[in-house]
């Protein structure tokens, strides 16, 4: 069989970078999702939200700007390795979904052996990088494999897997954490908690996107859980991670003026919120990119804390 190359992925940007990359390569750029930067973006910036947290206190070294290229560079790995492994488990249920039917596995732009290949190349670009840290956060980061092993098939067995994908999501935060400080303290967990209602917000719009598929094939979500409530719901959520951000900051007894960028942090998820039209499918996917923004926010504030 020929394999076309060429062909597009539906939920991919219009136009990227990836077009203009070599034929050969397109389909492996788009199995690890490099046309779509935002979940890069989710999964190294909970690594800064776990360093700037375990910083307050302390100051920020010349140590975190060598932990932030590896953290940069590890979650391109782990989100490209990640999501190429989610595409072979779901391979068949994508080949029946319209956003994702032309994905390079369903639609036949790369092997399943090559796709494997690809997994396994980006693990050890991913395992390059653990090994730079403390041995403590070494153990930690392992951990994780659980988690990315088991999240593909939470759909089939739980209406919650954006709550699975949070718990995965954001591993990096107690990796960063304890790669600064050896320990595991209680701000750590509550951040963490925290990171998990703001993935199951974010996710719960994304989801959808895909909505009606999702119920023809028999995938769970908590976006086909709440239905018309998902509002309601996400509201909850943010307003919850608010709070846990909020105690996690005064846990490590950081400075007044983080209320200023805290601030912003907050108006920010709820201006998600206000804005929110689960039946418009374009708004929901530039809701769930501006999350891009809310991370970076946090990751202000909590480095406006360490520097205080």
């Amino acid at each position: 069989m020929q394999l076309n190359f060429d062909r597009r992925v539906a939920d991919s940007l219009p136009s990227s970078w990836v077009d203009k990359a070599p034929v050969a390569l397109r389909p492996y750029l788009r199995l690890g999702r490099f046309d779509r930067p935002i979940g890069f973006w989710l999964l190294g910036l909970p690594c800064l939200h776990g360093l700037m947290l375990a910083r307050i206190g302390q100051g920020i070294g010349w140590i975190d700007l060598w932990y932030t290229v590896l953290f940069a560079i590890g979650a391109v790995a782990m989100r490209g390795a990640g999501c190429t492994y989610n595409d072979i488990v779901d391979r068949d249920l994508d080949a029946r979904v319209a956003r994702t039917a032309n994905r390079p596995l369903p639609a036949g732009t790369v092997t399943l052996k090559q796709a494997w290949v690809f997994v396994v190349a980006q693990c050890l670009v991913g395992l390059l990088v653990l090994v730079q840290f403390p041995l403590p956060a070494i153990g930690v980061g392992l951990a994780s494999l659980l988690l990315v092993a088991a999240y593909p098939f939470m759909k089939r067995i739980t209406w919650w897997p954006q709550a699975w994908l949070g718990l995965t999501f954001n591993w990096g935060i107690p990796v960063a954490y304890v790669a600064a400080t050896g320990r595991f303290d209680l701000e750590l967990f509550v951040l963490y908690a925290a990171a998990i209602c703001w993935t199951l917000g974010y996710d719960t719009i994304y989801a959808h996107q895909d909505g009606e598929d999702d119920a023809l094939v028999g995938v769970k979500s908590t976006a086909r859980l709440f239905g018309e409530s998902s509002q309601l719901w996400v509201a909850g959520f943010y307003g919850l991670n608010a709070v846990l951000v909020g105690v996690a900051i005064w846990l490590s007894a950081a400075s007044p003026w983080v209320v200023i960028p805290y601030t912003l942090y907050t108006a920010h998820l709820f201006n998600q919120v206000r804005k929110l039209d689960i039946e418009d499918g374009a708004q929901c996917l530039a809701i769930f990119k501006s999350n891009r923004t809310t991370g970076l926010l946090l990751v202000a504030t909590l480095g406006l804390a360490a520097l205080l």
